[in-house]
């Protein structure tokens, strides 16, 4: 009987033992092997790049406003609605969609005067202020929509814009440049220094976005002023800044 318990002993042991080893094997050791892959290298290199490209801008954007003034504020405001309603019925008729054009601005301002003899001040008018934002998709009519709208009563043309789009579809150019920027550097670096690039360990991305083309914010004239002006989007360069660290041998 006890050479029975004895063997027992040893079966139960041998299984905890195997037991104790399985669970090393097959889940202590592969989270060992995680943990010590997500620490960083104690020994690395990190380096950064520029890349550009340079790419046609494919949207103008520009505010139109009409500036009136009058004594009356509900007279005013009907009058400055009939032009704006009519200098959007304009813009669109030139292909422009609507969801393209938005009110930006509604702005009714007092006008004051002071009265020296009573030493106090009164309203003897009003100003308002009404404009709107339009992105212009197709550039050749960017020169026809501002034309357009001058003679329909907009004195005031905020500054022009032109932009890329939607800029995700055009930097991979530039985000591959930089990538080739920064493993030549490393590995320059590293054969200077007697060590070899391993691994990437990190990397991190910066977007210089350029500085779009304007033209300045003009006041312009009234019927008169229905003249095409010249307008020339030219070329933007678009930039991507990174940041790769490696780890060295």
């Amino acid at each position: 009987m006890e050479n029975n318990y004895k063997n027992y002993f040893w079966i139960l042991l041998d299984i905890l033992i195997a037991g104790i080893v399985v669970n090393l094997i097959f889940f202590v050791m592969p989270t060992i092997q995680r943990f010590g892959d997500s620490l960083t290298p104690a020994r690395t290199l990190t380096v950064t790049a520029e890349g550009k490209t340079t790419v046609s801008p494919d949207v103008a954007e520009v505010s139109f406003s009409v500036v009136s003034q009058g004594t009356n504020s509900e007279t005013l405001a009907s009058e400055n609605n009939d032009k704006m309603s009519a200098v959007v019925e304009n813009i669109k008729s030139n292909g422009v969609d609507a969801k393209d054009i938005k009110t930006t601005g509604y702005d009714l301002q007092p006008r004051y005067s002071y009265d020296k003899n009573t030493g106090k001040s009164y309203i003897y008018g009003y100003t308002l202020t009404q404009t709107v934002f339009v992105k212009v998709r197709d550039l050749t009519k960017v020169a026809k929509v501002i034309g357009g709208v001058t003679p329909l009563g907009i004195n005031q043309i905020g500054g022009i814009s032109f932009v890329v789009d939607d800029p995700e579809k055009v930097l991979g150019a530039a985000r591959d440049d930089a990538f080739k920027k920064a493993k030549a550097k490393a590995e320059e670096i590293a054969k200077s220094s007697g060590v070899r690039i391993g691994e990437v360990v990190s990397v991190s991305e910066y977007q210089n976005t350029p500085i779009p083309y304007f033209a300045e914010r003009a006041a312009v004239g009234g019927a008169g002023a229905a003249s095409v002006p010249t307008i020339e989007p030219g070329t933007q360069e678009l930039k991507v800044n990174i940041t790769i660290t490696y780890s060295i041998k």
